[in-house]
Order: C-alpha cells, then structure tokens, then sequence
C-alpha cells in the first residue's frame, strides 16, 4: 500500500526539484561565459572597453569644439522631427483589443509612447555618463534596450526604427567626438598659453642682458676714450670689448632667430623608470633654469641631464628626434608630450647622425636622490609603526 505524501513531504520534493533547474541554469550560463557567447552581455568596464579599443579615433573628424555643437544642434532637431511625426518607432496598425481596432491602437499608440520613453532615457543616461573613450559601452547598452522593446513590442510589432536608432547612436559618437575635441583644444591652449609665458620670459632674459652688455660696454668705451686722450691704451680692456661686442652679436642672433635653442635630453630613474627620456627645447640663455623648473614638486626626484646641445635650428632637430622616436612615445595618445622609451645611449646615437658631433653626453644617470631614497622606502605591508621606526 502506497504511503500518501504529506504537504511537507511534496514542499520539499518541488523545492528540491527548483533547486535543481536553478543549478542547471547556472551551469549553463558559466559554460556560454566560459566559450564566449557574450552577444547579450554589454561591457560595463570602461577601462577594459578603453583598453580594448585603444587611441581614440574621431567618428566625426571636425575642425573645432564649435563645428561639433553646431552637428549635435543639427541632429538634435532631426530627432526632434522625427518624434512629431511618428517616425521615431514603429508599430502594427492592425492590433485589436476586445475585438475592437480603435481600442488596440490607443493601446498601441500609448505602450509605444512607454517604450519611447524607455529608449530615449537610456539614451539620454548615455549622453550624460559619456566620456570620450566609453561609446562602445554606451552603444551598447542602446542598442540592448532597443532588442529590449522589440522582444516586450514583438505582439504588436514594435520596434525603434532604424532611421531614429542611426541617429541617437551619431549624436552619442558626435558627443564623444565634441567632449574629445573639448579635451584637446583645452590642452592646447594651456600649452600655448606655457609657450607665450616661456617666450616672454626667454624675451626678458635677452633684454636684460643686452641691457647689461651695452651697459658695460658702454663703460669700457668710456675708459678707453679716457685713456686714449691720455696718449695710452691697454689691450686687455680692447680684448674684453671685442668680446663684449660678439657677445652682443650672440645676444641679437639669438633674440632674431626663434628657432635657435639647447636640445636637452634628460631622465628621471625614479620617476619613470631606466630607459626612459625627455626629449626637449628650452631658448634660455641659461639651460639648466629649464631643467631645474622641470624638477620640481610635480616630480619626486631631480631629472639627470644627459646632453644639451645647441643647435641654430633647434626646432627642427627637436621634430626630426620627436619623429624617430615616436612609436616608442609614453603616451601614445598626445603626440605633444615628450617622453619615449628609450635609453640615452640610443637618443645620443640618433643625435649624432643628424649633427654630427657633440661635444658632451652622458649615457648613464646619477638620480642621486632615487638611490639615496630606495634603501629607505617601506616595504608593502609593513605598519605605521615599522614605517616610523625605519625613518628614524
């Protein structure tokens, strides 16, 4: 005789039966992640998606910040037509409700309306988290809301249409495009703003010493013409003139010609690691100022100067080094920065086929303080009180 099953007795066999589907569903998913079926996942990592993707790429190329705007304006009111008319998602005209056609297109007309709204605010949320380097993730998450619509719309055929989803998808690259472009000219300015500030100062170096030049000049032809009344002369003080007077030519070649500048390449161990170098031009008449202002509070350690060398067009050679070594730029983004890896062994070979010879170079790197610092840093895990202990 079978024995019947109690309430407790069934509870637990349809549980144990749940668990069991839920267990399966589990396995199944951690098997299609595990061989790559991830069409229905969007990539929320944006420093993986940024990875991935590498050096921004403009979708748009447009001159200006403005010209962007002026696009975005342009799609905006496109959107904006094609909502008025109707256009923006499409629908079956033949649903009925209760048996009545005018019932299931008002059900129609105001369940689109909802989806629209959905659609428009993940694209709207989009717009507003966009960051020049995330529009994978964004037209991602847009086009998965819109395969959202067309499965909950698929009784009544609904779904964005291709022409509104085409345009939200440009203006979020448009955005991208107009936030990358803001980026830019911002850097740009401030770095014209920093050569302006450095001209000007190169500017007030040359005057001031051409002021104090003519200033002793003026003072030697004074005694010689003192002395040259006497009857007498002296060729130390004639000697020091002609060389006042090349001074002062040195001075007015260099205030005449822009391009005219020191080369310098330096390193900073401590800061960037070996084999890595700044590749630069500084116009000060005293070089190493450059250096010292490029060691300060934005870096831990001094830099090691391995060469500066003078060149007439300094400019040039500035670019043409710029140039060999630009695939091995730190930053692969801003072309403007001027750091590669490479060792200063390597630059000074380069130099010298370009140049021919220079007079000092340095291959190896002092950084002083770096050597001077690294016996005495922490190490990882160590408490405040080890850390205090090892600085006293």
């Amino acid at each position: 005789m079978t024995t019947p099953q109690t309430p407790n007795t069934s509870t637990n066999a349809a549980t144990s039966v749940r668990i069991q589907e839920l267990e399966r569903e589990n396995a199944a998913l951690r098997q299609k992640l595990a061989i790559g079926h991830t069409d229905d996942l969007v990539e929320l990592d944006d420093a993986r998606v940024l990875q991935s993707v590498g050096i921004y790429r403009f979708h748009h190329p447009l001159e200006t910040a403005a010209a962007y705007q002026l696009r975005l304006q342009a799609i905006e009111a496109r959107i904006a037509s094609l909502v008025r008319d109707d256009r923006a998602i499409e629908k079956s005209e033949l649903f009925t409700f209760n048996n009545s056609l005018a019932q299931g297109k008002r059900m129609t007309s105001d369940l689109a309306k909802l989806m629209l709204r959905a659609y428009n605010s993940e694209a709207d949320n989009a717009l507003r988290t966009l960051r020049a380097g995330n529009v994978v993730t964004a037209k991602k998450r847009l086009e998965s809301s819109r395969t959202a619509i067309a499965k909950l719309g698929a009784l009544m055929e609904m779904r964005i249409s291709d022409e509104f989803h085409r345009l939200r998808e440009k203006e979020i690259e448009l955005t991208a495009d107009w936030l990358m472009k803001k980026q830019v000219e911002r850097e740009e300015a401030k770095e014209e703003r920093a050569r302006i500030k450095e001209e000007q100062r190169v500017q007030k170096e040359l005057d001031d010493e051409r002021a104090r030049l003519d200033k002793e000049r003026a003072h030697l032809v004074n005694t010689l013409a003192a002395l040259q009344n006497q009857g007498q002369t002296d060729e130390d003080l004639l000697r020091r003139l002609g060389a006042i007077d090349e001074a002062i030519a040195d001075n007015d070649f260099r205030a005449a010609n822009i391009r005219a500048g020191y080369i310098y390449v330096i390193s900073n161990e401590g800061a960037f690691g070996p084999d890595v170098v700044k590749i630069g031009l500084t116009r000060r008449l005293t070089p190493t100022d450059r250096i010292s202002e490029l060691s300060g509070a934005s870096v831990p350690f001094r830099f090691d100067t391995h060469t500066l060398f003078f060149s007439e067009d300094a400019v040039t050679l500035e670019n043409e080094l710029h140039k060999h070594f630009a695939d091995r730029a730190l930053n692969q983004a801003n072309p403007r920065k001027e750091f590669f890896f490479a060792s200063p062994a390597e630059v000074r070979d380069v130099l010298l086929q370009k140049v021919g010879n220079i007079l000092e170079f340095s291959d190896s790197a002092e950084a002083t303080e770096y050597r001077q610092s690294l016996g005495r840093w922490p190490q990882r895990g160590q408490s405040r009180n080890e850390i205090v202990a090892l600085g006293s």
